[in-house]
């Protein structure tokens, strides 16, 4: 009866002691702006929801939330509520709640400065003038966390018609691949590390 009991406190303890690691896709919330480019972050969680049987069903002030697991590893999805340029609340709220620092959060956004199909892994760095990094760097006072940046190629016209703007027919299956191929990334993220995505997706 004690070995019982002392097993069911142990494996209490270890599930306690089990890190959780944070994705969060960027983006605009609402039907006005879903499928645009600038959620690009949006639809790659989405898809690695849909691909892990997670619901994104947790619906906070700040962002809506996904509990479950992805090759073994406990993970919590996010999509922020907030709009864009305000991304950093509900990051920072995520870390708070799940008591998780940076190191255990990727972020997944769209890029203007990627061709449109690449994906690009980095452990950290600036934001390059994106709304929704330079929220996130503020609130959480560094740079240092991993980010996901999937292109969407800037446009000879005017840019926030076109990230404000669906992937065109013509764009959709190159879109479409990059999407898919950024949930391989982001997976590889959680089970082997950041040095190990950026050296098998970049």
């Amino acid at each position: 009866m004690r070995s019982g009991l002392l097993g069911r406190f142990m494996r209490r303890k270890t599930t306690e002691r089990e890190p959780t690691l944070v994705i969060v896709g960027l983006g605009n919330p609402g039907p006005k702006y879903a499928g645009t480019r600038h959620n690009a972050g949006f639809m790659c969680v989405d898809r690695l929801a849909e691909r892990a049987g997670i619901a994104l069903n947790d619906k906070r002030r700040p962002a809506l939330l996904g509990e479950g697991r992805i090759e073994g590893r406990r993970v919590v999805l996010v999509k922020p509520r907030t709009f864009m340029n305000v991304s950093g609340e509900a990051v920072r709220y995520a870390m708070d709640r799940y008591r998780v620092r940076a190191e255990s959060v990727l972020i997944v956004l769209d890029d203007l400065d990627l061709p449109l199909g690449r994906i690009r892994m980095r452990a950290s760095g600036g934001s390059g003038g994106h709304n929704g990094l330079n929220s996130i760097n503020a609130a959480l006072g560094t740079q240092d966390y991993a980010r996901l940046r999937i292109g969407i190629g800037r446009p000879d016209r005017e840019t926030i018609g076109y990230v404000l703007g669906a992937f065109t027919p013509d764009e959709a299956p190159e879109a479409e691949a990059a999407i898919a191929r950024a949930a391989d990334a982001a997976e590889a993220w959680l089970t082997h590390g950041v040095n190990y995505a950026m050296d098998n997706f970049n």
